[in-house]
Order: C-alpha cells, then structure tokens, then sequence
C-alpha cells in the first residue's frame, strides 16, 4: 500500500525571522538533487489548516515551447517566492511551497522520468498550536512514497535499478537539506508510522 512520505527538519532557537533563509535554502538544493530551480506556487496558511489561505500565488512550471526554443521559463526563484510569502509574516501561520522534484515512475509499463510537485512548508511557532513540535520547522511533503518501492510491479533487474537510483536522490537531497540549511535533527517519516528503509529492505530481498 502506498504510503504519504515526509521529512522534517529542526533548528535550535529559531527566530521566526529566521525562517525565510531556511526555506531559501531548502528550496535552493532541488536543482541540485534532481529537481526544479523555481518555485511553482506559494500559499500561505493563518491558525490552522482549516482556515482559508490568505495569500496564494501560483507562477507556473516550465513547458516545452511549441518552436523548439527549450522550456519557457516559468516559476519564481526561491528567494522572490519566500519574499512574497513571509512578506506577511505571523507567528501563527504556516507557508507552503510547490517546486518539482523528478524521479523514475512506472507509467503504462514504462518506466519514465516524471516531475511530481513536492511542497516544503515553514511553520510559525503557533501554527496549529505549535505544530512544529511534531512537524519540524520545515516539512517537506514528497508525495506518496511508490517510487522508492513500485510493491505492485515484478522487480526485475532494470525496475530495481531504477528505484535504487530514486532512494539515491532521496538520500542525497536529505542529507543536503540537513547540511545547508544547518538542521539540527532531522526525521524521515510516513503517514502510516512505516519504516521506509524496513520495507524497502523487504522489498529488495523478496526480489533477490
């Protein structure tokens, strides 16, 4: 079954003008790791979840001109996209962003190189009564965790190769969040409370 995947990140003593340069820097390392260098969207969230975003923008990813001339360029570079955003910055809010971040997915019993739309959230201190506690300060929401294990497909030695190659950008792209951005802790979790390195151990094993 597939499995909501996160990683959150903490930082000792964080100002809440701190956190602009976090989320900066956390973003900047997507296009280092196999992902987008601008920002899709931006949303801001006041109290909780529940409440009505009071910012949104959405700047748009890059497509493939018609004339061959390479992808247009859109979206916001991350400095610009956590400007606008903490341009209205609360304690009690909570600041989302969309950047891409590619991976080898199946798709119609082919595997191709498919952009999914990661969001990294930086929370106030009283967002949702202190969320960050659990959450982290930033939180990066992967999206659901199929690329790192495909448990429906035959794991032959191509498919297994590929999915290596996505733990390898997973791998990387934590620990370069973690280093830049001067994390202290660190937690890669799942919605289920499952242990992605335990079944991906599983997974492999059974195709060994």
């Amino acid at each position: 079954m597939a499995d909501a995947l996160y990683l959150s990140l903490w930082y000792p003593n964080l100002r809440l003008a701190s956190l602009a340069e976090k989320l900066t820097t956390v973003l900047g390392e997507f296009a280092k790791h196999g992902g987008q260098p601008l920002v899709y969207s931006t949303t801001v969230w006041p109290v909780s979840w529940h409440e009505t975003p009071v910012f949104q923008r959405v700047y748009g990813r890059a497509v493939q001109q018609s004339s061959g001339d390479g992808p247009a360029q859109l979206g916001a570079e991350p400095k610009v996209a956590v400007d606008d955003a903490l341009g209205l910055l609360h304690d009690d809010y909570a600041y989302e962003f969309q950047i891409g971040w590619s991976l080898w997915e199946l798709e119609e019993a082919s595997w191709v190189r498919a952009q999914r739309l990661v969001r990294v959230t930086g929370f106030g201190p009283l967002f949702d009564e202190g969320a960050y506690e659990q959450e982290g300060h930033i939180r990066i929401d992967f999206g659901n965790d199929t690329p790192f294990l495909e448990e429906e497909t035959e794991l032959d030695s191509n498919a297994a190769r590929l999915i290596a190659e996505n733990v390898r950008h997973l791998v990387d792209l934590t620990n370069a969040v973690e280093k830049a951005s001067g994390a202290t802790a660190r937690l890669l979790w799942s919605e289920l409370g499952e242990s992605l390195a335990q079944r991906l151990a599983a997974r492999l094993g059974k195709g060994n």
